[in-house]
């Protein structure tokens, strides 16, 4: 298994194939996301967002999409927008090896936490984070307005 960053640092994606290819991995975690999934990406891409895969071959086993975040809480903080391994590999090591790589990228870039939100609903990725060494330090609260 390889691990691919398919964007840099200003948001623009290297190989739009890998894109492509993530779509119907990332839709397992997000179904929610437009029907024009490239365009969405790009969007989240321009406001900092950034993403890498995890695959055997051409295979995308696993996505994660992240950015660096500079905050007054965590300070130098790499925030994992989401992290999802194809329902057919999982606990086959993909998240745990994206995991890694997002705990690496985050030294190289100097950060001093990486973070993630996960749903409430979501009680088998929590135990997955906690094995993983992460904790539950706050609530996260939302007002939606639209």
């Amino acid at each position: 298994m390889d691990i691919h960053e398919i964007t840099d640092a200003e948001g623009r994606v290297s190989e739009p194939a890998w894109l492509a290819r993530a779509e119907p991995v990332h839709r397992q975690l997000r179904p929610q996301l437009t029907a024009d999934y490239a365009a969405e990406l790009l969007r989240v891409f321009a406001s900092g967002g950034r993403m890498a895969v995890a695959a055997e071959g051409e295979t995308v086993l696993g996505v994660a999409v992240w950015r660096l975040l500079v905050k007054t809480s965590s300070r130098r903080e790499l925030y994992v927008d989401d992290l999802v391994t194809d329902e057919v590999w999982r606990a086959r090591g993909v998240g745990r090896a994206l995991l890694a790589w997002l705990e690496t990228r985050a030294r190289e870039l100097a950060c001093d936490t990486l973070a993630l939100d996960s749903g409430t609903q979501r009680q088998r990725a929590h135990r997955f984070y906690f094995r993983a060494g992460f904790f539950v330090t706050s609530f996260h609260f939302v007002k939606k307005l639209a």
